[in-house]
């Protein structure tokens, strides 16, 4: 196990893969959401058999998710205005 650890990586990382990013963020944060309110009319069930963290942990997801459709909004408009001004001319050339 010492050779995993040791020496720089044989080859390059790959490039990430680009998505449809907000709408996999969005379905998974619904998906949470759904679970959890499909859990809540068995709450009682839940509490007497020791699961109840089950249904937290679907709140939980669900309220993580709305942080991730922030963060990749966000991220998605910085990379569009990181292309849009890669592709504009600099202010300070001369015009053709």
């Amino acid at each position: 196990m010492a050779g995993f650890f040791s020496g720089s990586p044989k080859h390059e990382a790959p490039e990430p893969l680009e998505g449809p990013v907000v709408a996999t963020i969005t379905g998974g944060t619904i998906l949470w959401f759904v679970l959890f309110l499909a859990q809540l009319p068995f709450y009682n069930w839940f509490d007497d058999h020791g699961h109840l963290w089950w249904l937290w942990t679907c709140l939980a997801g669900a309220g993580l998710g709305l942080i991730g459709i922030w963060y990749v909004r966000g991220r998605e408009a910085a990379l569009k205005r990181d292309e849009a001004a890669a592709q504009e001319p600099p202010s300070d050339a001369p015009p053709l």
